[in-house]
Formats: C-alpha cells, sequence, structure tokens
C-alpha cells in the first residue's frame, strides 16, 4: 500500500505540468480540415475546441460573418483568451466590416474571458451600440469584480436614453450588493423611470427573481398588480413564478396561481411551463402535471420542463411517459431532453431504461455531445455499473471536459476506488485540464478515504497554490480529511479560520472527528456551539453526537439527544444512530433496556447490533438475555463463528456444561 501511495503522488505531483506547445504545433497533432461549414457545425454540437483547430486550417482565407460569429462564440465558451484575440485579429485583417452584433459576440468573449480592458477598447469605438452591447459590458465588470465601473456604465446607458433590460438589471442587482450599497441599489431602481410601463416592471421583477433576490421580485409583482394600472403579461407571471419555485413559496404561488388564472393565462406555454416548474420544485407532481396539460400548445422547453420535473422528483416511469407523448406530437428532443431522461435513471432498479435511451441517443446522433455523454456518465456510476462508466470515459477521449473529469473521480469514490482517484487526476493533469474545487474535494477525499496525511498534506499544498484556499467545498474537505486522518490540530485550525463561513458539513466533519478519536466532551461541546450558532444538524451530526455519548458513557445524554433529534429536528433515526444507541446501553450494562431497544427498533436490527449486545452479555455474564441474542445472530447468519464462542464463553463462565455440550455438537453439525 506504501509503495502504491508513492506511485500515485508521483504519478499526480511529481508531473511538472506541460508547457502550451506553438499553436501549429498544437494544430498538427490534429487532423482537422473542412471549411466554414464544418465549423459552424462543429459549433452546433459543443465541440469548441475542434472548431478552433478547423479555423486554424484555413489559413488566411476571410470568412463570412456567421462563420467569426461561431468562432467567437467557441473562444468564450473555452475561456480562450488567447485564441480569442487571434480570431479577432483575423476579423480585422479582412475585408468584412463589423456590424453592431459582430461587435457584440466579440465584447461578450472578451467579458467571458475576463478580458475587460479589451472590450472596454472595442466598446468604445464602436460606432453603433445597442441594449445588448451595454449589457454585455456591465455583465462583464461585475462578473469581473468591477463591480464600479458597471455602475457608471450602467448610468451611462441611462444618459442615453436606453431602458434596462432583465440582465443589466440583474448585473446591477450583484454590483449593488457586492459593493454593499443599499442606497445606490435604491437610486437605481428609481433613476429614470418615473412613469413605470410593463417594460420596466418585467425587468425589475426577473432581475431580482434571477439574482437571488425571490422576496423582492415577488413584493414587486404585488406592488405592480395594487396600482391597477396595467394588466400583466405571461412574463411577469413567469418570473413571479420562478420566483415562489426558488423558494418554495407555495402558498404565494397558488395565489399567484388563481391570479394568473384570472387573466386567462395559464394556457400560455411560458405562463403554464413556469408554473409548472413551481409546483415541480414545490414537491407537488399531481399540480405539474395538471399545470403542463393546461397550456394549450406546449414548446420544447416546456416539454423538457416537466419531463425534468418528474426525472428529478423521483418519477423515472411518469418522465418517461412525457417523452412518449412528446415524440407523438412531433417535436424531437434536444440535449436537455435526454440528460433529463438520463438522470430519471440514476437507480440500478432504471439501468435497463438508462441503456436503451444510451442506444437512443447514439441512433439521435447525440454521442458526441460532451453533456449528454457526462449525464451517461453519471447515470452508469449510480446504477452501480462503474465498468461501464470507466468504458464511456475511455472512449470520449477528445471531447471530455472538467465536468466528465469530475464525474468520474466522483464514481470512482463511490465505488470505495481511492487509488483510481490519484491515477485518474495524473492523467487529467497531464491532459492540461484545469483542476477546479470539485476535483479537488474528489482527491482530498481519496486521501481521507486512505487515511493518508502525507497525501492529504500535498492536495492541500497544491489547493492553495492553486486559489482555492478561500472555497468552502475545498476547506469542509481539507477538515474532513484531517479529522479522519487523526491530524484534529490542523482540522480544529482549519474550522477556526472558516470562521462564521462554516455550513453543516464543517461542523459536522470535526464533530465526528472528535467523537471518533475519544475526544467525546470536545465532540458534545462542538455540538452545543453549533446549536447557540443556529446551524440546524443532520443524521451526521447525530451520528458524531451519540457516538460521544457512548464513548464517554454518558447513556443519559445519549438518549436525550436520540430523542431530540426526532422530537425537534424531525430526523428519523438511521441503521447508524440506532446502532450508537446499542452500543451505548450494551458498554454501560443496562443489557435489558438494549434488548428492549433492538426489540422496538424502528428498522430491523441487523446482526452487528446483536453481536454488540451478545458481547457486552458475555462482559457482564448474563446468560438469559446472551442466550436470545445468539438465537438472534443465528437467525440472520446460521454460521456465525463469533456468536458460538461469545455463547460458549457465556455457557462455560456461568457453569451450564449441558448446554455447552449442546451447543458444540450444533457446531459440529454445522461445520
Amino acid at each position: 500500500m506504501i509503495f502504491k501511495l508513492r506511485k500515485v503522488q508521483r504519478l499526480l505531483f511529481s508531473t511538472s505540468p506541460q508547457p502550451f506547445l506553438p499553436l501549429h504545433v498544437e494544430l498538427n497533432s490534429h487532423c482537422y480540415c473542412g471549411g466554414e461549414a464544418n465549423i459552424i457545425e462543429l459549433c452546433k454540437q459543443n465541440h469548441f475546441k475542434e472548431a478552433i483547430y478547423a479555423f486554424h486550417s484555413l489559413e488566411s482565407k476571410t470568412l463570412q460573418r456567421r462563420t467569426y460569429a461561431n468562432l467567437f462564440v467557441a473562444c468564450a465558451q473555452l475561456k480562450s483568451i488567447h485564441h480569442g484575440r487571434l480570431v479577432h485579429r483575423h476579423l480585422s485583417s479582412s475585408k468584412i466590416i463589423s456590424d453592431v452584433i459582430l461587435h457584440n459576440h466579440i465584447l461578450i468573449m472578451y467579458g467571458k474571458c475576463g478580458a475587460m480592458d479589451d472590450a472596454r477598447q472595442l466598446f468604445d469605438i464602436m460606432p453603433e451600440r445597442n441594449i445588448v452591447s451595454w449589457t454585455s459590458m456591465i455583465s462583464g465588470y461585475s462578473q469581473s469584480n468591477r463591480e464600479i465601473e458597471a455602475v457608471e456604465l450602467y448610468l451611462g446607458m441611462l444618459h442615453t436614453g436606453l431602458l434596462p433590460d432583465p440582465f443589466s438589471l440583474g448585473s446591477m442587482v450583484r454590483s449593488c450588493s457586492s459593493l454593499f450599497d443599499v442606497e445606490l441599489g435604491r437610486q437605481l431602481h428609481c433613476h429614470r423611470i418615473t412613469e413605470k410601463d410593463l417594460v420596466s416592471w418585467g425587468s425589475m421583477i426577473a432581475g431580482f427573481a434571477q439574482q437571488g433576490h425571490e422576496l423582492k421580485a415577488l413584493h414587486l409583482f404585488r406592488e405592480m398588480i395594487s396600482t391597477g394600472v396595467h394588466r400583466p403579461n405571461e412574463f411577469h407571471f413567469g418570473s413571479a413564478f420562478s420566483a415562489c419555485g426558488n423558494i418554495s413559496l407555495l402558498e404565494y404561488g397558488e395565489q399567484i396561481h388563481s391570479l394568473c388564472t384570472k387573466f386567462g393565462l395559464e394556457k400560455n406555454a411560458f405562463a403554464g411551463c413556469s408554473l409548472s416548474d413551481m409546483y415541480a420544485r414545490c414537491g407537488m407532481l399531481n399540480c405539474t402535471r395538471k399545470a403542463f396539460y393546461q397550456v394549450e400548445v406546449p414548446d420544447l422547453v416546456s416539454w423538457n420542463s416537466v419531463i425534468g420535473a418528474f426525472s428529478f422528483g423521483g418519477s423515472a416511469d411518469e418522465a418517461i411517459q412525457f417523452f412518449s407523448e412528446m415524440r407523438l406530437s412531433g417535436l424531437e428532443p434536444d440535449d436537455i431532453t435526454i440528460q433529463c431522461l438520463l438522470c430519471a435513471c440514476t437507480i440500478p432498479q432504471s439501468l435497463f431504461q438508462g441503456q436503451l435511451f444510451h442506444a437512443y441517443l447514439f441512433k439521435m446522433s447525440f454521442g458526441r455531445n460532451t453533456t449528454v455523454c457526462n449525464a451517461l456518465l453519471n447515470m452508469y456510476a449510480k446504477c452501480s455499473d462503474l465498468n461501464t462508466a470507466m468504458n464511456l470515459f475511455e472512449e470520449m477521449n477528445n471531447t471530455r471536459n472538467t465536468v466528465s473529469w469530475n464525474t468520474i473521480l466522483t464514481a470512482c469514490l463511490q465505488h470505495q476506488q481511492p487509488l483510481q482517484v490519484f491515477r485518474l487526476c495524473g492523467l487529467m493533469r497531464s491532459s492540461k485540464i484545469e483542476f477546479d474545487q470539485i476535483t479537488f474535494n474528489c482527491i482530498i477525499s481519496a486521501s481521507a478515504d486512505l487515511a493518508s496525511l502525507d497525501m492529504g498534506n500535498q492536495v492541500h499544498c497544491h489547493a492553495l497554490r492553486n486559489g482555492f484556499e478561500d472555497s468552502l467545498m475545498v476547506r469542509n474537505g481539507l477538515i474532513n480529511m484531517y479529522a479522519k486522518c487523526g491530524n484534529l490540530n490542523h482540522a480544529g485550525k482549519l474550522f477556526e479560520l472558516t470562521g462564521s463561513d462554516c455550513d453543516v458539513f464543517s461542523w459536522n466533519s470535526l464533530i465526528v472527528g472528535y467523537a471518533q478519536f475519544g475526544y467525546g466532551r470536545e465532540s458534545l461541546e462542538l455540538f452545543k456551539r453549533m446549536q447557540l450558532f443556529g446551524i440546524k444538524p443532520n443524521h451526521v451530526t447525530f451520528v458524531g453526537v451519540l457516538t460521544a455519548c457512548s464513548y464517554i458513557g454518558l447513556v443519559d445524554d445519549g438518549l436525550y439527544y436520540y430523542d431530540m433529534m426526532s422530537t425537534i429536528y424531525a430526523i428519523s433515526p438511521t441503521r447508524e444512530h440506532c446502532s450508537c444507541i446499542v452500543d451505548l446501553l450494551s458498554r454501560a450494562g443496562r443489557l435489558s433496556e438494549a434488548e428492549s431497544f433492538l426489540n422496538k427498533m424502528p428498522i430491523e436490527p441487523d446482526v452487528i447490533m446483536w453481536k454488540t449486545l451478545l458481547a457486552a452479555c458475555r462482559i457482564q455474564n448474563n446468560m438469559d438475555i446472551g442466550k436470545r441474542a445468539a438465537e438472534r445472530v443465528l437467525c440472520i447468519d446460521p454460521y456465525s463463528s463469533a456468536a458460538y464462542i461469545l455463547l460458549c464463553s457465556i455457557y462455560a463462565s456461568s457453569g451450564c456444561w449441558d448446554d455447552l455440550a449442546k451447543l458444540r455438537r450444533s457446531m459440529r453439525s454445522h461445520g
């Protein structure tokens, strides 16, 4: 094992990153050819890297506007500023006169690549600008954490007479939030909008709904209705339903549904689809179905929404039924439809249906679509078919992206293959695919599973070097890793550094870590602090708390926490919780209570629980309960040698020689 760990350490961390190859060398290693139609088709299929390669194979040929637009989309999706600038230079040296649409594509590309200075240079010399031009710049500045410039540009847009759209307003909401400037937000809200029309109301409602300020969006919707001046349209209702669904405000959503019916918009595809989605997010699938069937002519987005609702709601059969109805209506599925269906087939019982869809999507030419292949990887991994997932991953070859790698890494963790995680991460690094926080979290989890502190320390260093020290996901993974490796000092320091950002996972890692290494009182003190901070515990928290009580013999406290779990926090006891209580009572010698608890458990006791009681009976020399516990063990596992040996010990120490002789004959008869 030590040799293997050292080997994967060399593979993962000793391999120096390959330098960026000169463009001509990189391109010569790929056999991409074909004209502009090929570039456009590759972009349609989301093969953006191949589209860039195909562009460079065209040498100095002048392209059409449409081709340039697709290339800028490809560079934006790849976030490749290097290739984006090359395409921009190629366009500038051509005879094509860029119009506002093409300029907007370039602005969006620079914004997504974080090159806002390049974007501003172009924006300042553009002869014509429209709302998309301004919004692209405002959004780019906001996403690049340059909020002051975003606000200045927004004000400049207003001075030109243009009204904001939902996207520019959404960016402003985000910027004001980042600047902690409530007053500025109010001014922006009121600026120039003295006479509020349907567009301005709709923009504000949609902007707040899309940026996580759902209650504000709903208050604005109510304010608009209360004025009685304007008749809301399907887009206002769509934003309101979206806001209700995001925060599961079912009662408010039902009221808006009644209002939507009053205005006769429940049959509209946009409003009806949003209504159906709202009910799905609130867990009301029957209402989801009714709302969908009210829509007169559902479009593909509507079908995808209802298929996704039933897929994620765990109703695979109904999701497939909706898919069949969609096909009968004459609509062809897109990649989102396929992803939703594959998400419905993520339990072992639905593997066969997933395999049928696998065959279908290749027939429908979705076989090279990366997002669809990622959904397939996820489906096979969750259906306990890691070998098929690995084979599919190997077949993806050049179409893999970061999501593909993270999906297969997560699958290896779920199937207890931590060494595979290290091997794949080495390959991922040599493939020049950048690690993100999910990748690092997978490697950290693999280190925790192997209890390899040395490997965990190295991963910690690499995470810091790559700028992930502020990622809560990575920090939680590190706290968990250090706790599982027994380095509670490091785990505690990281926990304290995380401060108010700590979530339930942060607290759980340390509570369980302290409990498992015998620091029961520290674990319980941490649990009390967690409650004071208002963090709601989950079932993992109580596993740690009950384990701590068991280790330090706080029986009554343990029973109190077990009762608190269901009465105060509405957490149903799991097998782990019940096992902790059996261990707690058995260690304390309260064998009658332990037996009574086992007989009244909400779930069927397993063999480990009865063996725990049996072992305690041997220590306490309790022949009556020990005999019954042994019988229950042998009923579940007739060939349990441990049960026979423990029962023999009880009979011998109690002087029951006849019973001991009978038991030994039974042991010989069972081999």
